[in-house]
């Protein structure tokens, strides 16, 4: 609980109360420009003309308005960001956008997400040392659960002496502790109330809508020869359903903990906490980045200049042909139809509304030791999003998609499967022949 006395940083440091936190994340609202255009302003003004309550705030524009608080806010989010909140309604209201009838008849809330550009980690390296603080994380969102609801205000009421008290709720997947005891004053020689005695109001509780979702390693992040990880998010109001499974995100959120349910009583480790993110934005799609942490997806003008000249060059395609595999020598024929694989067709749409697919797909025959396995390993480090598998341990169900139980709630959701993962990319079936033949529909299904 943040009274107005309460200090948000230092104790030494007088500048950010509660108040002053508020009043600031309200002026950078306001006053925020780039090249004379106020890019806060006009996303709150289209939020609340489309009734569509959601601001995206880019961490980096507020280190450069006020590097100290942004620098707060990653430290202390959950302290900081109902502020934000509150301030965006401030400045709606300062800005001619709404009024204070409209938000009191309404309930009018506008949320507040995070995203930064800033160079994101890896789920491996989600140490002990980040926990409670922002981290930006690409992946694969392999599994959705269906919208439940989550009360952020819970009223419960004494069964016996119709006291009414209001129960704390701490976000994501923690809940609301209920109290064993009445803790009303009693009169001289009254009776005390039982043991529990404590029932749920839900018509004055408040509640939000909840997701839960997967985030698994892309493909290419992986480490060779280790499995791919994956990490529990939690998502709530208008981020959820932003992203279905097979997308590609990059999310900010709060790196959280959360106790293990274990069944039996020596399972119920105490000190022992499972991570998971509590997601403040959501962003589709995700930079490559070289070693060296340079964009693989951002050109300067002179690559760009080389990709033009490329193009002009008529033997362009003998020159991607001597490219591909450069170890192997010959079977100049596959490396053309790899190439041609590796760039894809292009989509049509005709004027009656059928679509023609653009992709090219490869069927590689042959004898045991020409190097049909060297090619798709070639093809798999070549492509942007790829998967390799291989066939004879591949089953229908591991290609397209399968059904998985959660273990806390008993719910059942869909998890992505290799072709999933690796749509608008390459998919690489090694051993196709030994696959089972309704193992094989399944592919075919998916490739429709």
């Amino acid at each position: 609980n943040n009274g107005a006395g309460e200090r948000l940083a230092g104790e030494g440091d007088s500048d950010y109360l509660p108040a002053k936190a508020q009043l600031k994340y309200r002026e950078f609202l306001r006053d925020f420009r780039r090249e004379e255009e106020y890019i806060y302003r006009s996303l709150l003004r289209s939020a609340i003309g489309l009734k569509q309550y959601v601001v995206e705030v880019d961490i980096d524009h507020l280190m450069m308005w006020d590097a100290k608080l942004g620098t707060e806010l990653l430290r202390r989010p959950g302290l900081h960001l109902p502020l934000f909140e509150k301030a965006a309604i401030e400045a709606a209201i300062l800005t001619s956008l709404t009024d204070h009838e409209a938000v009191e008849t309404e309930r009018l809330q506008i949320q507040v997400t995070l995203t930064s550009s800033k160079q994101p980690i890896t789920i491996r390296e989600m140490l002990a040392s980040t926990v409670a603080q922002v981290v930006t994380i690409p992946g694969i969102v392999i599994a959705s659960s269906k919208v439940k609801a989550k009360g952020t205000e819970i009223f419960a009421q004494c069964a016996s002496c119709q006291n009414v008290k209001k129960l704390p709720v701490r976000a994501g997947f923690a809940g609301a502790a209920m109290p064993r005891v009445c803790d009303r004053p009693r009169q001289p020689n009254e009776q005390p109330c039982p043991l529990d005695p404590y029932v749920i109001l839900p018509e004055k509780c408040k509640y939000v809508d909840q997701q839960t979702w997967k985030l698994q390693e892309s493909p290419e992040m992986v480490p060779t020869g280790e499995m791919p990880r994956s990490v529990m998010l939690t998502v709530d109001r208008r981020l959820v359903d932003r992203a279905n499974p097979g997308d590609r995100v990059t999310v900010t959120g709060i790196m959280s903990i959360l106790s293990q349910q274990g069944g039996r009583s020596e399972d119920k480790k105490v000190a022992i906490r499972t991570p998971y993110l509590q997601v403040l934005g959501v962003r589709h799609g995700f930079e490559a980045r070289t070693a060296d942490g340079e964009s693989l997806s951002e050109f300067s003008q002179q690559e760009e200049e080389e990709f033009r000249e490329l193009a002009r060059d008529p033997k362009i395609l003998d020159r991607l042909k001597m490219s591909i595999s450069p170890a192997i020598f010959g079977s100049d024929d596959v490396k053309h139809a790899l190439a041609c694989l590796l760039f894809s067709g292009s989509r049509k749409e005709l004027a009656d509304g059928a679509r023609l697919r653009g992709d090219v797909n490869v069927l590689l025959l042959g004898d045991p030791s020409v190097a049909k396995s060297q090619f798709l390993k070639f093809v798999e480090k070549a492509a942007p999003t790829c998967v390799y598998t291989s066939g004879k341990g591949s089953s229908a169900a591991g290609l397209t998609a399968t059904v998985t139980q959660e273990s806390g709630s008993r719910d059942f959701y869909l998890e992505g499967g290799a072709m999933v993962l690796a749509d608008g990319g390459v998919v690489c079936i090694d051993e196709f022949d030994k696959m089972r033949e309704q193992d094989r529909v399944a592919i075919h299904e998916a490739m429709e």
